[in-house]
């Protein structure tokens, strides 16, 4: 296709975005501000698994309604967490069906005596269905984890003299062929080997069911009239960035907005009024991928100040939004980032470690943040679910450029790609977009990985999916990861990139390395002649087991999987000259997966240790990574030059 008008996109993009969205509201991070307060209600929960026959005992006998230690015991729980592993019940552990939550929460008087305050519950990840009640009223449901969701319970808490309030959730872990990700239920029948009422859940992914409340649940505050969602994208003309963005506004059709952005030094750069609109940034600072700049991440706030007229008078609310100012395109060859050649080194990843299982925990985030560092990687999917939100404010501060992956995983069935199914990942797209939209270090939407694409709905499925992820954001490709066969693959034709897994002398061949130049040097050869789009091999990799040595190399110690490292790189460097724009390791650490004869603990394909602690090829992927980026690096002064003035996003 032809190159559109420098702008095009940025000018369309707030209105598209107005069009696509079918989500009521909007789902900004929740930031205290002159008119917000927040209040986190992490910590100790009380627990209850249901392990009755049909684990609905809590619903016959309304545990919702009276404290939950008036139906019998609890245990503590903390939160975040996943609830598998905190505890010494093995039952628990591969535990399959509902769960119940508790919190007590005492308010301030300003929240539950004031009219004019909003009063929103708000909860992080609740995996994967979750039922919510508020003092024994059923306020909220949600399907899928991963994603925020949240509910207005000001009626709720503003009405009489309590300043408690009670929150109760009932949480289910059953994954079906019709969600994301799937999976089924398998009945074991024989009355000689299992008990009456034995089930399973199988999955078809390779990481462990971890369940619970995630991240956080916090209560926060707005006005009766409060700024709902802003969106914003971004294009540079010349040295000039220009900054579009969408107001919406809740709770008053009669009101003003003052929009000022800042640099990092607090000086307003540009400002202007109006529920939508352009900020141009003369001389602006754009924001650069680690490794690629010498001022990488450089991020601006969008400082939005609402003053509104409601029946109880003028209210104001503020709020500001970090704020990014970078353009995205690809070609047939190249990916590009502010007009320049970008080269994905990097990880996949997995919200995972001991104890907390996908529990959000800062310290364990800011110590692989700082191995990211260290190994010199840019890059990295979200495998194979978003993450959470603190995840992706610290890719914007520290330049980590972020594919975002939906729970798309293990999608094998042919049940799993009827209507149904199609509805909700629609839905799961919607919900992720709304909240990772305006984070410049998402440079692409990747809608899932490794599914069943040679089957013949599977067409029709992606091809849906793909184009109104578009519609909902024209400013970023999309992708998803592929295992399947060049030829068969039919979905392929309408990703923007090619996203390719495969696992030469490991799962094929095993044990045989030689023979992985010629097969993968064939792969990318394959994909590119066929569809003329990049390529990125985004997973490689092999497990070793952390302090097995053997030379010469075997299968699962640690000299093998540097071996094998070492094998894809050598056709890696020959391709990356011409197609290939990025190669993502699989995985930095090592993660636990359901128990299976080919699984120790877990998959130890980690380049680190659960515990983060480096194997050989940590060291041999730092040494690449920082080679790479030498190699790709762009001075200051070539970057003016360099600089084609591409749309955000063209084929």
């Amino acid at each position: 296709m032809a190159l559109l008008p420098a702008g095009f996109w940025a000018m369309l993009g707030p209105l598209l975005w107005g069009c696509a969205l079918a989500l009521q509201g909007g789902m900004l991070y929740p930031r205290e501000s002159a008119s917000r307060e927040r209040r986190e209600l992490n910590g100790l929960w009380k627990f209850r698994a249901d392990f009755s026959e049909n684990r609905r005992r809590g619903f016959e006998e309304q545990w919702y309604r009276t404290p939950l230690r008036k139906s019998g015991p609890t245990l503590d729980m903390p939160v975040p967490s996943s609830f598998n592993d905190v505890g010494q019940d093995e039952r628990l552990r591969s535990f399959v069906g509902w769960v119940w939550y508790e919190r007590e929460v005492t308010l301030p008087q300003r929240w539950t005596q004031d009219p004019g305050t909003r009063v929103v519950l708000r909860i992080g990840s609740a995996h994967y269905y979750a039922i919510v009640w508020v003092n024994g009223v059923h306020v909220t449901e949600h399907e899928g984890g991963h994603l925020p969701f949240e509910v207005d319970i000001s009626r709720l808490v503003q009405t009489g003299p309590l300043s408690t309030c009670r929150i109760t959730m009932a949480i289910n872990n059953t994954l079906t062929p019709h969600t994301l990700p799937p999976g089924t239920i398998l009945y074991k029948t024989d009355a000689s080997k299992y008990p009456h009422g034995y089930f399973v859940q199988n999955t078809n992914f390779d990481f462990f069911n971890y369940a619970g409340l995630h991240r956080s649940v916090l209560l926060y505050t707005t006005p009766t009239a409060y700024i709902d969602d802003i969106t914003v994208t971004t294009e540079v003309d010349q040295n000039t960035g220009l900054v579009y963005y969408q107001i919406y506004v809740q709770g008053s059709e009669d009101f003003q907005l003052e929009v000022n952005l800042l640099d990092e030094e607090g000086q307003v750069v540009a400002k202007e009024v109006g529920s939508q609109g352009q900020l141009k940034v003369p001389d602006a600072h754009l924001w650069w991928p680690y490794l690629m700049h010498e001022h990488p991440a450089y991020l601006y706030s969008l400082e939005v100040r609402l003053t509104a007229q409601t029946a109880a008078g003028s209210v104001s609310d503020f709020y500001t939004l970090p704020v990014g100012i970078r353009t995205v395109a690809v070609t047939k060859n190249q990916f590009l980032i502010n007009g320049n050649p970008f080269y994905f080194h990097g990880v996949n990843k997995h919200e995972d470690a001991d104890v907390r299982g996908k529990g959000f925990d800062w310290p364990l985030l800011v110590k692989d943040f700082n191995l990211l560092l260290w190994l010199g990687a840019n890059a990295f999917r979200t495998s194979h679910y978003p993450y959470a939100e603190e995840v992706m404010q610290l890719c914007d501060q520290y330049g980590i450029v972020v594919i975002d992956e939906s729970p798309g995983v293990g999608i094998t069935l042919i049940q799993s790609y009827n209507n149904e199914s199609l509805q909700h990942h629609l839905e799961v797209m919607e919900e992720l977009v709304r909240r990772d939209k305006n984070h410049p270090a998402v440079v692409m939407w990747s809608v899932a990985n490794e599914p069943a694409s040679f089957l013949k709905p599977a067409g029709y499925y992606f091809k849906t999916l793909i184009a109104q992820t578009k519609a909902l954001d024209p400013t970023r490709p999309v992708t998803y990861v592929t295992n399947s066969n060049y030829e068969d693959d039919l979905g392929a034709p309408y990703v923007d990139v090619i996203c390719v897994n495969s696992y030469y002398s490991w799962y094929h061949d095993p044990g045989h390395l030689e023979v992985i130049p010629l097969q993968l040097a064939t792969q990318f050869e394959n994909w590119h002649r066929t569809y003329q789009k990049p390529v990125i091999q985004s997973e490689y990799g092999a497990d070793a087991i952390a302090g097995l040595h053997h030379d010469p190399p075997l299968m699962f110690t640690e000299e093998y999987q540097k071996s094998l490292l070492e094998q894809y790189h050598l056709v890696l460097d020959q391709k990356r000259k011409d197609y290939v724009v990025g190669e993502l390791i699989w995985n930095f650490a090592d993660f636990m997966t359901n128990q299976s004869p080919q699984r120790v603990m877990g998959n130890n394909k980690g380049i680190f240790t659960r515990q983060r602690q480096p194997k050989r090829a940590a060291f041999l992927l730092r040494d690449r990574y920082w080679k790479l980026a030498n190699e790709t690096r762009y001075h200051q002064s070539a970057l003016k030059l360099q600089y084609l003035g591409k749309s955000p996003f063209t084929l």
